[in-house]
């Protein structure tokens, strides 16, 4: 640790805020200060405040897995919704050690063992037939899931003191009250802002149609990756199909995009309302001194954005996401530039003054938050195949004869951003990418193809290969 963080007379605690997709354009530390957070927005003003954060693959299971374990997907063998990670890898509180009580409240979504077979030693679950459910049929609700549990469409339509927000809220803070005197690591995981976009705040926020940034256009046809262009026809077709998704998942117009967005907004003042109960617990209790608190995401949501909804695509609004850290008596700042998701654990370890753990993928960020000027690196990220590749296909697409469609629906892509902000994205089996993010920040231009930029292509695809070749990816991409 750096000579500015003078060791506590107990080890400190963690607590993880990590809400379901939460894109980064949502607080005002980011310069949107219409959403309603204001409990979020006093733990930034307290805050280590990262610019520009990245996710290590844009969907679940992938990017949770790795702000567990400290590798890339590649890696951990979660390399989308539906594979599981590998048991041999050691998770956070695993790699923080015997001396931490740790607690994980809310969704997990990392197959193929629950929280407590992965180092934790307590679980409130809400996925499927869950302590969540329970609490519910408890409460009078008969479930309406094949699986004995209840829809997400459902949950969201129950009043405020029966979400599943604040259900976690309460075990959080009675998880904090009983340990309080122990040091703990506890994960409060909701499943908000994530669609179903319907909750109590539904009526919150108050949108124009000057509040969409204006990329809910997409670029020319013919520089659009294949798999994104079938995925935004598959979610329109859902959208004409059926009015509860067109209500709540996916828009077609934007008027319809407005009014999603809207609700995703009171879902992050709903979630924002858990997070200020739980912070005041942390005071109450004595222990806020003592506590490391951060707040990020999974990945983002494109919320109509080039015409789609949700995420499993490179573009900024999926792959960047806020990242927070509040340190007890610790800097408040702004930290320029880009940073991964892949040195969330190091980082973690470092401010708990734990020792180094060999073979993680990151670097801590503790000498940036402290004062020294870090050098701007690559950013990296990846993806690979859904496990159920047909699931977001329309059946009887004409987009592209039916062998490209099946190249593209199960292609891999490799990205890198560098510190001039050339944004490239090499695959296997669909188009290339590549962005000025400084001149052009919603990704309208993709110049990949343009003939201009052969040296910058060259350049950013040595990069990726040298991050493959170091990381052991062995995904074949296309030539330059």
């Amino acid at each position: 640790m750096t000579a500015q963080t003078q060791a506590p007379n107990r080890p400190r605690n963690l607590i993880l805020f990590l809400p379901d997709q939460q894109r980064v354009d949502t607080l005002a530390c980011y310069g949107n200060a219409k959403v309603h957070a204001p409990n979020l927005n006093k733990l930034a003003a307290n805050s280590v405040i990262f610019q520009r954060a990245y996710v290590t693959q844009p969907v679940c299971s992938p990017s949770r897995a790795s702000l567990m374990t400290g590798l890339w997907p590649h890696t951990t063998g979660c390399t989308n919704n539906g594979y599981p990670l590998d048991p041999r890898v050691p998770t956070l509180p695993q790699l923080l050690g015997d001396e931490y009580h740790s607690g994980y409240v809310g969704k997990w979504h990392i197959r193929d063992k629950p929280p407590t077979e992965r180092g934790f030693h307590e679980w409130i679950s809400v996925e499927g037939v869950s302590d969540y459910s329970q609490f519910l049929i408890k409460n009078g609700l008969t479930p309406d899931h094949r699986n004995g549990s209840f829809l997400a469409l459902t949950t969201s339509k129950l009043q405020l003191e029966l979400s599943q927000a604040d259900f976690l809220q309460r075990h959080a803070c009675d998880f904090i009250q009983r340990n309080r005197n122990t040091p703990f690591v506890l994960v409060v995981s909701f499943v908000e802002p994530h669609s179903p976009y319907n909750g109590p705040f539904n009526e919150e926020h108050h949108l124009e149609e000057s509040d969409l940034d204006g990329s809910v256009t997409d670029s020319a046809p013919n520089a659009v990756p294949l798999r994104y262009r079938l995925t935004r026809e598959w979610q329109n077709e859902q959208a004409l199909k059926d009015k509860a998704i067109r209500e709540f998942r996916f828009g077609i117009t934007p008027s319809e995009y407005l009014d999603l967005r809207r609700k995703y907004f009171g879902l992050i003042t709903l979630v924002d309302r858990s997070i200020g109960q739980i912070l005041s617990c942390l005071e109450n209790t004595g222990v806020m001194q003592h506590t490391v608190i951060v707040h990020t995401s999974d990945h983002g949501d494109l919320l109509g954005d080039h015409g789609l909804f949700g995420k499993g695509v490179m573009y900024e609004q999926a792959i960047c996401v806020p990242f927070l850290i509040r340190i007890p008596g610790g800097p408040k700042k702004m930290v320029p530039g880009r940073t991964s998701h892949i040195d969330f654990v190091p980082t973690v370890l470092d401010l708990l003054d734990r020792l180094p753990r060999s073979g993680l993928a990151g670097k801590s960020l503790a000498p940036v938050i402290f004062g020294q000027n870090g050098e701007q690196r690559n950013v990296f990220m990846e993806w690979s195949p859904y496990k159920k590749t047909e699931k977001r296909l329309k059946k009887g697409t004409s987009l592209a004869p039916a062998r490209l469609v099946n190249l593209a629906i199960r292609e891999s892509t490799r990205t890198v951003i560098n510190p001039e902000g050339w944004k490239l994205s090499l695959r296997d089996n669909d188009l290339c990418e590549l962005y000025n993010l400084r001149e052009d920040p919603a990704e309208q231009r993709n110049l990949y193809y343009s003939g201009q930029f052969t040296k910058v292509i060259e350049r950013c695809g040595e990069d990726i290969r040298h991050w493959q070749q170091k990381t052991a990816d062995t995904v074949q991409l296309q030539s330059n």
